[in-house]
Formats: C-alpha cells, sequence, structure tokens
C-alpha cells in the first residue's frame, strides 16, 4: 500500500501503541499461570491498560469524537458524527492461556457506517486495515477473500458461546448443519482475527451469535474490503446491533445461510 492516510496513520498508531504493552504483559503470563487467580486478574488489568492507551491516543488526535469500548462503554462526543469502536484485548482467554492469537480492534464509525478499521495482533506483528474504498491489506499487501465456491471445499471459523451463555443447543444445531457439509471447522476464540482471516483467503467464511458491536466492526470494513460480504444470520438489516453474524465470498455466504437456516 502506498502512502497511509492520516486517520489510518492514527488508527495504526493507536493500535500498535497498545499492542507493545500487550505484548508486555503477554510476556509476564506464563509466571502467573501457578497462580488459579492470577492470570485472570492480570489480564484483566491489562486489557483496561489497553483501552486507557487507545483512549488517550485517539481523544488527542481527534478530540471530540465519541467511544464505544468495551470496558467503558459509550462514551459521548461534542462530534455526533463520529464515534470509534474499540475492543482493547480481543482473544483475552487465549491471551490469558500464553497463545498467541489476540487482538487490538479499531474501527471508525462516521454517520452510522463503519467507514476504517483495523485489528492487529501484536504477537505476530500483524495488522489487517483497510478504509472505505480503498482496499483491505495486511501491513502491505493486498488481501482478496477466497475464491472458493462450495461449502465442501471450505474451512469455516465459528464462536462457541461461553459456558453460562443461552445459546448452546442451536450453536449445535447449526454446528451439525455446517461441519457435515465442509472440509473443515475451526474456533480460534478471536472474532475480530476470524473476519479478518476470512478477508485474507484463510478462512472461506465464518458465522457467529451474539457477539457485541467492538467484536466485529473494524473486521465489517475489512471482510467488505477484500470484496467479502457480511449478512446478519437471521435475515435482520444491522449486525452491529444484533451481533449475528455470517461472512464469506458471495457464493460462500449463501451455502453458509442455507445451512444455517436449515438449523432453525
Amino acid at each position: 500500500m502506498g502512502q497511509l492516510t492520516s486517520l489510518m496513520q492514527i488508527m495504526q498508531g493507536a493500535a500498535r501503541k497498545a499492542g507493545r504493552a500487550l505484548n508486555r504483559d503477554f510476556g509476564e503470563i506464563e509466571h502467573l499461570q501457578v497462580s488459579r487467580k492470577g492470570p485472570a486478574d492480570f489480564v484483566t488489568a491489562a486489557d483496561r491498560r489497553s483501552e486507557e492507551v487507545i483512549f488517550k491516543e485517539l481523544s488527542e488526535k481527534r478530540p471530540g469524537y465519541g467511544f464505544l469500548m468495551e470496558e467503558r462503554g459509550e462514551v459521548a462526543g461534542t462530534d455526533k458524527t463520529h464515534r470509534w469502536i474499540v475492543d482493547p484485548l480481543d482473544g483475552t482467554l487465549n491471551f490469558m492461556h500464553g497463545q498467541p492469537h489476540f487482538a487490538v480492534s479499531i474501527a471508525l464509525e462516521r454517520m452510522g457506517e463503519i467507514v476504517a478499521g483495523v485489528v492487529y495482533n501484536p504477537a505476530v506483528d500483524e495488522m489487517f486495515h483497510a478504509e472505505k474504498g480503498t482496499g483491505a491489506w495486511l501491513n502491505d499487501r493486498r488481501l482478496r477473500v477466497a475464491a472458493r465456491k462450495e461449502l465442501a471445499d471450505a474451512v469455516i471459523a465459528t464462536g462457541t458461546p461461553f459456558y453460562g451463555k443461552k445459546g448452546h443447543a442451536r450453536f449445535l444445531k447449526e454446528l451439525h448443519q455446517v461441519m457435515g457439509a465442509t472440509a473443515g471447522i475451526r474456533r480460534y476464540g478471536s472474532a475480530s482475527l476470524d473476519l479478518s482471516w476470512v478477508a485474507a483467503g484463510r478462512f472461506d467464511g465464518f458465522w457467529e451469535r451474539d457477539l457485541k458491536a467492538w467484536d466485529i466492526a473494524a473486521g465489517l470494513v475489512i471482510v467488505r474490503e477484500a470484496g467479502g460480504f457480511i449478512a446478519e444470520i437471521d435475515g435482520g438489516e444491522d449486525v452491529l446491533s444484533t451481533g449475528n453474524i455470517v461472512a464469506g465470498n458471495e457464493d460462500m455466504l449463501a451455502r453458509l445461510i442455507e445451512k444455517l437456516d436449515a438449523a432453525r
């Protein structure tokens, strides 16, 4: 990619700064594994530190923009047309267990539309990024979704409901339908990276229910700018509000939706 826009420089700068802090904390995790309570408390603190870094960086560079953040929730800005949607640590459980598959996710919403996103995995220095109309990128390499058309050839990513959350029975029905038709199912534990990997062609498709806006906002624009498609699983208009998302190329999306419909 050529010269980054000032917006993308700001977003990537905040993500990298938060990522450096997360990497330092990630290096300490192995020392805490002997304690039952230690890792969970430590990761909660790491999550908050990451969010604080991002909030400070973006507030300084774009004063007045609002925020929707995992820890802080909604923070109103004086500029009602712009809002940052931020997940400071997506893949918390992976992080807690010393698995280098987690990300910082930052999206910009303008007048109700997601127009830019970055998803950064600092453990492997992979920066997925996109702005509306300029394509999707992994570091400086242009991304395109995979071209596979048939589920039988496809590897599909998903997320499972956490312990104690509703939706297990429905998920198992959906999993049964999709698993029986595909080459493989993967559950890696970070929705922002799942979507980014769809954009990169590493996954052929993705579905999950009951996600939060900060889990998927950046991934939406990255998938779309890579030539992919996003839909609400049940046919609704707004995946950000329902959190029920399916993604892939045009053919894969249709085939996935068909299987998910069959699970009803």
